[in-house]
């Protein structure tokens, strides 16, 4: 599955107040992976976006590990490590306070440009204009939602994640306090 694309100029979507009932409606956070549960809910909160889809990012180090498994990478890991991807989808509203996260969502780039992309997947689009992805993945591999990595890499990545986790977590923070001062 390709993971991303290029970041789309935003276009006028009357039916994006409609669109987000129905996915706060649909979410369901028992099904969000456990680590990030805190940012789908604070997300929820704000009135210019919702979100499509996240994933905390999974190491499967070992065959019989699950998946879906939150375990860090054993400090003794060699070899080959499977990471699927982190990453956050979310529609945004193209209001002033929406432009505004677009362009906060797309600095977070900066922890690490060759392992942090911001853009528009075309399978989101497709499905809901002004959708947009923060994803960390190793940038050869930014089309896909899984790779293996070499385990010093998948270590970095490891990093990566908890710095892109630190500023989501920053951000919605910051947008909880311009929603109630504003």
């Amino acid at each position: 599955m390709e993971t991303f694309g290029p970041s789309k100029e935003f276009v006028e979507d009357p039916g994006f107040a409609q669109a987000r009932i129905v996915a706060l409606s649909e979410l369901e956070l028992a099904e969000v992976d456990a680590p990030i549960i805190d940012l789908v809910s604070a997300f929820a909160e704000m009135p210019h976006c919702f979100t499509l889809q996240s994933c905390h990012g999974h190491f499967v180090c070992e065959p019989g590990d699950r998946p879906d498994n939150n375990a860090p990478i054993p400090a003794g890991q060699t070899g080959e490590v499977r990471y699927r991807i982190a990453y956050v989808a979310m529609c945004i509203e193209p209001s002033d306070r929406g432009r505004a996260l677009h362009d906060a969502l797309s600095s977070i780039t900066k922890i690490d440009p060759a392992y942090v992309q911001f853009g528009s997947p075309d399978w989101f689009w497709d499905r809901r204009v002004n959708s947009y992805a923060l994803q960390v993945e190793p940038g050869p591999h930014r089309l896909h939602d899984e790779v293996r990595l070499a385990a010093e890499e998948a270590r970095h990545v490891e990093s990566i994640r908890g710095l892109f986790f630190q500023e989501l977590r920053a951000l919605v923070a910051s947008e909880a306090r311009a929603g109630r001062a504003g």
